[in-house]
């Protein structure tokens, strides 16, 4: 405890270190404030119950309860994060895009420009298509189709705004701003959530106060349990060639390439969750299925949807490290350097034996990162609040502790730097492959 306070200490004596986390706090206040702006027109009194449920309830939970709320950042971050994606996948299929990315800062700029403009044409599309199916026609007080156009440019600019925020929590701040404004609006919720677990098991069960200890144990148990997969890798030695250079030796030493357990990250869980929702979208469409096997997949507790939800994430955690992780590349920059791995020729030996072994350590995090997106349904089986339930696992837990081991790794990054001890007394934070933010950026992949 006494090295807690005295770490605590030592990052307020750091004076750079102190106005970053207070302009990062900052901003965050300023997004929690816009976001319980409703949008102009509409009479929040008469919004009722508006929360969402599947998709429109993930898509909730990244925008911090707004989606929901009808506000002006209803459509928060998502359509910044969808752009990004499409350029990196652009990034790894269209050769003009592959030249950018190798071009170093010049590059970088011209993708994240591309990625704004894409950006503005999504949220775009997506304002006009929330206007249209998710506020609630009742809550409007002004004229409809002023409503429709004013409500579009509005949309478009909160998505801009927050856009604008990430990006200087980025440059001045702590961490990654876009992963910062989605943990922050996961954390939103979760006061609710525990207030409804305690009420449930405490006030109207009697009793269950030994279940809420239980129920909090194993919680911790999961957030260890899913650190251990994010910073899990394995480390591939890599030996460099000495190289002498008028008096001085070059190379020589033994390096790593940390491949990581799992590089996906939480992209196969949000693509899988994607088309888990397609057969209870047909059945609300066309009643004529509601009778048939696909009403199963309307429950996300059930047996079906559980197993059929694992396997999709089993399959797109091997196709989205496949994509993102390139074993040719990592062996060409090695053979340029003059690096090899001990006992492995250079060129495409090394390519393949860095495939093989990216194989091997994907498959057994795939199965982790499936456990732990099926966890919440088991939670609810074991009497736990649906809300309480998903910080068991599922997108949001992989997100909290992926975006605060970012952030306690840039803090121990200015802690060691000024020469005070980290945030732990062995070893270092390490960070993880984190939400796909601008093209290039230090935060690779959500």
């Amino acid at each position: 405890m006494k090295k807690l306070f005295t770490t605590l200490s030592n990052i307020w004596k750091i004076q750079e270190l102190k106005e970053r986390i207070v302009f990062t706090l900052m901003i965050l206040l300023i997004y929690r404030f816009v976001s319980h702006v409703v949008l102009p027109g509409v009479d929040a009194n008469l919004l009722g119950d508006n929360e969402k449920s599947g998709l429109l309830g993930l898509l909730d939970m990244f925008a911090g309860g707004s989606f929901s709320r009808v506000s002006i950042l209803a459509l928060g971050v998502m359509p910044y994060i969808s752009a990004s994606i499409v350029v990196q996948l652009l990034g790894i299929a269209v050769p003009s895009f592959q030249k950018m990315q190798k071009e170093g800062e010049s590059g970088r700029k011209k993708l994240n420009q591309i990625t704004r403009y894409l950006t503005v044409a999504i949220t775009a599309v997506q304002a006009v298509g929330y206007v249209k199916t998710q506020v609630p026609q009742e809550a409007i007080i002004i004229d409809h189709t002023l409503f429709f156009v004013l409500s579009t440019f509005v949309l478009s600019a909160g998505t801009l705004f927050v856009m604008w925020l990430g990006e200087k929590i980025t440059d001045k701040g702590i961490g990654n701003g876009t992963s910062l404004i989605i943990m922050v609006g996961i954390i939103a919720r979760l006061p609710i959530a525990i207030q409804q677990e305690v009420s449930s098991r405490v006030v109207d069960q009697g009793g269950g106060l030994i279940a809420l200890i239980a129920e909090i144990v194993a919680l911790f148990a999961v957030v260890m349990f899913t650190i251990m997969i994010v910073q899990g890798v394995r480390k591939v030695p890599v030996q460099y060639a000495k190289r002498i250079v008028g008096n001085r030796q070059f190379g020589g030493v033994r390096q790593y390439i940390p491949l990581k357990v799992n590089a996906a990250g939480v992209m196969p869980i949000i693509f899988a969750q994607a088309l888990m929702f397609i057969p209870a979208t047909l059945t609300q469409f066309f009643t004529s299925l509601q009778n048939t096997w696909l009403i199963q997949f309307s429950d996300y507790t059930s047996l079906a949807y559980s197993l059929t939800f694992a396997f999709l994430i089993i399959a797109f955690t091997f196709f989205y490290t496949a994509i993102t992780v390139n074993p040719t590349q990592m062996s060409d920059d090695m053979k340029k350097n003059g690096g090899f791995i001990p006992g492995v020729k250079p060129g495409l030996p090394t390519s393949t034996f860095i495939d093989d072994v990216i194989s091997k350590i994907t498959f057994p995090g795939a199965i982790f990162l499936a456990i732990i997106a099926i966890l919440p349904s088991i939670a609810v089986k074991f009497g736990i609040k649906s809300e309480f339930a998903h910080f068991y696992g599922g997108t949001s837990l992989l997100i909290l502790v992926g975006v605060v081991l970012d952030t306690l790794q840039q803090i121990e990054s200015y802690l060691l730097m000024r020469h005070y001890d980290g945030l732990m007394k062995t070893g270092r934070v390490t960070g993880r492959s984190g939400i796909p933010a601008t093209a290039g950026s230090s935060d690779a992949v959500i």
